[in-house]
């Protein structure tokens, strides 16, 4: 028998050319079936891919509300973003010392005030100084981005718990271009065209692309429709976070205190026959209207994310599964179209087709891009903004991708079983698009973690 064992020991040492040690000690401590010879050459350790996957515990928003003068007109922008960060904590149950950094998407404020602002926000909120805060602008993608940052810092193993969050108060930071443009712009058509109104591009949509009032007037009152119905039936309640604060009266000056929970945007009542009414804004003879456009809104958005495994020990509910983000260009002229292409990247991207996708939730910037995009991937309108979009719901610009992502899950969570993926997209001004893909929290296990793959990829021909 101990003539065997030896013989195992010189075997093993064979099969193990980077083993020095001959102890037995060393020789039964590497024998494991968990990381493969190839060591740190190995592209990915797939010893743990399940629990290395990033997932969402908690998501939460504000209700958005109509900028200078709906519910949020007289709330500084960390009053916003402190409620939903402190929900993060409270419902979870969550230490607030573990969380390895905050990341808020955000766009019109000065860049280094809004970056203190958010970090006072999360004092507010009960994080202790020890916890790092950053923001991050890719314009109407920025709450998204924030979470997909998050997602890829888990990723690299920089820390294990973050929040990726998006704050706008539109009524403290309208949009508006500050001191003077450069002037070289004047000699390329693309810079030029980042400059556009975004209401031209809409119109350039509409025009090159051919989507007529109608349709776009169609598409806004199915996003009312939709949106007045989630709120009438309670789905909103489960994502958003109702916040304290005041109205004041202009005349006056006298403050109320109010408690703002519901999306005051929305309009239950709008016809086509009442959209058809309005003139076009940006172009004579167009067809973008402040009806079939998004709201401008004040709001804020937080997504708590962590490492499977981080939350299995803590034994958090998994509301989510981060799969996938891609962030792609496209004309400025046209910026709209962004989704139509940033979806079939993200999509690919995690080894998924279209039609494997349960769940959409494209930001509606205007109904002209909506529309194109709807129709350019030949999507379901069944499955896309189920609850309505930002025509009704509004689109606080750096909050939308954080809000975005709130709805779906836990519209994904109410589906259950019937829906399994679900993505977030939308167009971005000077000429981009971003998308990303979750996966319902309780629909795969370690056993069962990934789309099956009906096709084998030989190695070689000759093994056909």
């Amino acid at each position: 028998m101990e003539k065997a064992i030896d013989r195992q020991r010189v075997l093993l040492q064979h099969l193990r050319p980077s083993f020095t040690s001959s102890s037995v000690e060393d020789i039964e401590s590497s024998i494991s079936a968990s990381i493969c010879s190839a060591g740190d050459s190995a592209a990915y350790h797939r010893a743990s891919v399940f629990g290395d996957d990033v997932v969402i515990v908690a998501a939460h928003r504000t209700a958005l509300c109509k900028s200078k003068r709906g519910g949020f007109k007289d709330t500084y922008p960390d009053d916003l973003l402190a409620p939903v960060l402190r929900a993060l904590i409270e419902k979870t149950n969550l230490n607030p010392s573990e969380v390895g950094d905050i990341v808020v998407g955000t766009v019109l404020a000065p860049g280094s005030q809004r970056a203190s602002e958010c970090r006072m926000a999360a004092f507010y909120a009960g994080f202790p100084e020890t916890v790092p805060v950053r923001t991050v602008n890719r314009q109407c993608s920025s709450g998204l981005q924030a979470v997909a940052d998050v997602a890829a810092s888990i990723k690299a193993g920089f820390y294990d718990i973050g929040i990726g969050a998006g704050l706008e108060s539109m009524t403290v930071n309208p949009m508006a271009w500050e001191g003077s443009v450069n002037p070289k712009v004047k000699m390329m058509a693309q810079a030029q065209d980042c400059l556009l109104p975004m209401g031209i591009t809409s119109e350039n949509v509409a025009g090159r692309f051919g989507v007529t009032r109608h349709e776009q007037d169609q598409a806004a009152v199915e996003s009312h429709r939709k949106a007045a119905a989630a709120t009438a039936s309670g789905k909103f309640k489960d994502e958003i976070i109702p916040v304290k604060t005041k109205i004041v009266d202009p005349k006056t000056g006298d403050e109320k205190p109010v408690t703002i929970s519901i999306d005051d945007g929305i309009r239950p009542n709008a016809s086509i026959a009442d959209l058809a009414k309005l003139k076009a804004v940006f172009k004579k003879d167009g067809s973008t209207t402040a009806g079939n456009s998004s709201q401008v809104s004040d709001g804020a958005g937080a997504v708590l994310l962590m490492k499977r495994s981080i939350a299995m020990l803590k034994g958090m509910p998994i509301l989510g599964v981060f799969r996938s983000f891609a962030a792609v260009g496209v004309d400025p002229a046209i910026m709209g179209v962004g989704p139509a292409v940033a979806i079939p990247a993200a999509v690919k991207s995690a080894g998924l087709e279209l039609d494997d996708i349960d769940l959409f939730e494209i930001n509606e910037a205007f109904a002209s891009q909506f529309v194109y995009c709807r129709k350019k991937l030949e999507l379901d309108p069944e499955k896309i903004n189920v609850n309505g979009g930002a025509m009704a719901i509004g689109h606080p610009l750096g909050a939308t991708g954080a809000r975005c992502v709130a709805t779906l899950l836990h519209e994904m969570k109410r589906r259950g079983k019937d829906c399994r993926f679900g993505v977030v997209s939308m167009c971005i001004g000077t000429g981009m698009g971003a998308a990303a893909v979750f996966e319902r929290g309780d629909s795969c296990d370690e056993l069962c973690n990934a789309r099956q793959n009906e096709t084998h990829n030989f190695l070689s021909k000759d093994a056909r």
